[in-house]
């Protein structure tokens, strides 16, 4: 049987409940927190491992940054076998409430992104699945993070964000940024609107959380503001969530 084009995998080398991060390199980090995981393969932005939770296979696979490579990933996935998606990655904080190192739990996601386009409509919402967001948020309770669940924002360019002001559009940037803070926006990132409206063309199960590295906007109001890159709590999240979800799909 051939391998999928891009992961390069084959069925029976992934779990049905995958981790999407973005970063290949954080990958086996969170191998790490499997039983027996194994390194199954690497092409392009995608690296996988294999392994196990409660005696349920699961994997990890990287989707590098953005809607289309993670559409990819989920595609893929999905061909040989994978059903339940839980995207850890990381955002930056719009809410003021949102502090860095803090997990940020996504209930839906605006489409300022074009991947989803070529799924649905645009009238048509970004949502993530109700049972793996209530895993997500049961698991950050369980753990002790401080966290907040809400809608993101997704969007195709990062600069489009940090330094608006360079983009001959600049103008819509800032406006639609407005509108984000105004609606109570929780963070901006840049894979969970593709992946939910994805996942609903597949009729698959995709939640998604995420570390705050920064929040622009807390600072920009004077408050107090770090820089943090250490995602374990958002990776443990994830894959304390994995494992309520199993427990539950063992009693459905």
């Amino acid at each position: 049987m051939e391998r999928q084009y891009h992961i390069q995998l084959l069925p029976g080398e992934v779990g049905r409940y995958v981790i999407l991060p973005g970063d290949p390199g954080r990958c086996e980090q969170i191998a790490k927190l499997f039983d027996e995981p194994k390194f199954v393969r690497s092409n392009r932005e995608y690296t996988t491992y294999t392994g196990t939770l409660l005696g349920e296979k699961v994997s990890v696979c990287s989707t590098g940054i953005g809607g289309p490579s993670a559409s990819i990933a989920m595609e893929e996935l999905h061909a040989i076998g994978a059903d339940t998606f839980v995207r850890v990655g990381t955002c930056g904080g719009i809410d003021l409430d949102v502090q860095s190192g803090d997990v940020v739990i996504a209930t839906g996601a605006i489409r300022y992104e074009h991947t989803s386009l070529e799924y649905a409509p645009i009238e048509f919402p970004a949502v993530a699945d109700f049972d793996v967001t209530l895993a997500l948020r049961r698991a950050a309770e369980n753990l002790g993070y401080r966290h907040h669940t809400g809608v993101v924002q997704c969007k195709d360019s990062f600069y489009g964000q940090h330094a608006p002001e360079r983009s001959p559009v600049y103008y819509e940037l800032l406006n639609k940024w407005e509108s984000w803070k105004r609606l109570g926006v929780k963070a901006s990132e840049m894979e969970s609107a593709a992946l939910f409206v994805v996942a609903s063309a597949l009729k698959v199960r995709c939640g998604s959380c995420f570390h705050v590295v920064w929040n622009q906007e807390r600072e920009a109001a004077g408050l107090d503001q770090t820089h943090t890159h250490d995602t374990s709590s958002a990776i443990k999240v994830g894959v304390e969530a994995l494992k309520l979800l199993i427990e539950q799909d063992r009693t459905a």
